[in-house]
């Protein structure tokens, strides 16, 4: 019963996390807390991906309920190997959700926002390699949104971060349960070699 615990515990710690990655995600749709950048269509293309809402958050609702449900899961299967069978892929569907945050905002963070510049709406940074990152004199290119370069970069390492830890619960949730499910075959074979 001991998984099932550490299964409830990572089940608890993923939804402040995945609903941090949802207000992240639907605050990058609103710069410079103006709505009407939305409207224009004047947003980083790799906002449109979802990164936050889909894969760090509502895919990641998935294993945290799973996780969660893990206790009355083993009740009804009988075993705790049957009910960590489960949590492995739900830990499965969590890797893939937050290993989709992850690059979608490293896509972004490396081609920079979409923003105003002198020379009109365009990605200023898109083909300096993410330079930009370490040289924050360039961030004054962009003159609409205002301070676009900070808040991109602020929410997209944000999502990073917490994609990260998404992938790091889920990760350890996987294991836990590929070593329950894998410990009844491995006693039986023992007993097996014994008799």
């Amino acid at each position: 019963m001991c998984s099932l615990g550490f299964a409830r515990s990572l089940g608890f710690a993923l939804i402040p996390l995945a609903t941090c990655c949802i207000v992240t995600n639907v605050l990058l749709f609103i710069p410079d807390g103006q709505v009407t950048y939305v409207q224009k269509n004047l947003l980083t293309t790799y906002v449109w991906y979802f990164m936050g809402i889909g894969g760090g958050g509502v895919a990641m609702l998935i294993p945290a309920a799973v996780f969660l449900g893990m206790g009355k899961c083993a009740n009804t299967c009988g075993t705790e190997s049957c009910a960590m069978c489960g949590s492995v892929i739900a830990a499965l569907v969590g890797i893939a959700g937050s290993g989709y945050c992850f690059l979608i905002s490293v896509m972004a963070l490396l081609k920079g926002p979409y923003c105003f510049t002198r020379l009109g709406w365009r990605y200023p940074f898109e083909n300096d390699e993410a330079q930009y990152l370490f040289t924050r004199e360039q961030w004054s290119d962009c003159i609409q949104p205002e301070h676009i370069v900070e808040w991109n970069v602020t929410l997209l390492s944000i999502l990073l971060g917490l994609s990260t830890l998404e992938f790091i619960i889920c990760f350890l949730q996987l294991i836990s349960g590929l070593v329950a499910v894998c410990r009844p075959c491995c006693y039986k074979q023992e007993y097996s070699l014994n008799a």
